[in-house]
């Protein structure tokens, strides 16, 4: 991979994950849910699921900001460049199947959330993230 894809996909990793989590923070928000426990449950990733609330918060933000930047650079560097946003998409919805169809099982608290709301953010994170790769491939 060269150095354009990787800063290409850091920073659509950054701004998929910032903006992602509409879906269901306002799912959440609309249903009488804290937006935290999301936050929360994928801070369970890296801290035991009793821990601090603060801590698990903190774990969160740190897990899904890794995770979004290490995504973002997997699909800048494989989005074709024609239609990225579609197939951003598309490959959102698969990393929705991986992560809440496979990893989630071994945790709890991301299991527990609504799954729909979540499955929006992944969609969204992908197309999120085909709009800016292609956005920087149209201006080389």
């Amino acid at each position: 991979m060269d150095t354009s894809h990787l800063r290409v996909g850091l920073r659509a990793g950054a701004v998929a994950a910032v903006l992602s989590g509409a879906p269901s923070t306002v799912h959440a928000l609309a249903s009488g849910r804290s937006p935290v426990d999301a936050v929360q449950a994928a801070g369970t990733l890296l801290l035991p699921d009793d821990a601090a609330p603060t801590g698990l918060a903190a774990a969160g933000v740190l897990a899904h900001s890794a995770i979004s930047l290490g995504w973002g650079v997997v699909l800048a560097a494989v989005l074709p460049r024609r239609r990225p946003v579609v197939w951003g998409a598309l490959a959102g919805l698969a990393i929705a199947g991986l992560d809440l169809g496979v990893l989630a099982r071994k945790w709890p608290r991301i299991r527990a959330l609504p799954t729909a709301p979540q499955v929006a953010d992944h969609v969204a994170f992908g197309a999120l993230v085909g709009a800016v790769v292609s956005r920087a491939g149209r201006r080389r």
